[in-house]
């Protein structure tokens, strides 16, 4: 098959609408921005929501794990857990295999916690989609899923 290479073009010329980084961008600035009322009622920022919701689906992952997952760095991570375990919403524990290796848990009250602003996360997804069919909304998580396998540099 003979693929050709896309022609460099500016971003003038193609324009901030029709450049996919841009609009997502855009389009998370706008969800952290609507879910950060329910987050900073319960003293949460946006790096210890994106901790604790992996944490409420992915059981005892490494810190490595949960810093890719949550899209955050290990830095960053590290002072998210320290604020976050202090709080009482995740614990850290050894792995059984590896002693150099950490896995994180969340704790009741922290499940609790991001239980609590569940509604205001998925509410504000829901918005983002209205008027889109379920059809177009599957093709585009579809679409981004290929996206995030192409760009992605861990097996997970």
């Amino acid at each position: 098959m003979n693929q050709h290479k896309p022609v460099l073009r500016s971003l003038e010329q193609i324009g901030l609408e029709n450049f996919p980084t841009y609009l997502m961008n855009r389009i998370m600035g706008r969800y952290n921005s609507d879910v950060r009322d329910a987050m900073l009622h319960h003293g949460l920022t946006t790096t210890k929501m994106r901790t604790l919701a992996v944490l409420s689906v992915i059981e005892s992952p490494t810190t490595g794990e949960l810093a890719v997952y949550s899209v955050v760095e290990n830095s960053t991570l590290s002072r998210t857990l320290d604020a976050l375990e202090k709080e009482g919403h995740i614990v850290r524990c050894p792995d059984t295999t590896d002693s150099r290796t950490t896995r994180v848990s969340i704790t009741s009250r922290g499940r609790e916690i991001f239980e609590s602003i569940w509604p205001a996360m998925h509410a504000s997804c829901d918005a983002m989609f209205e008027g889109i069919g379920e059809t177009e909304r599957e093709t585009f998580v579809s679409t981004l899923q290929k996206i995030l396998n192409n760009i992605r540099i861990h097996k997970f």
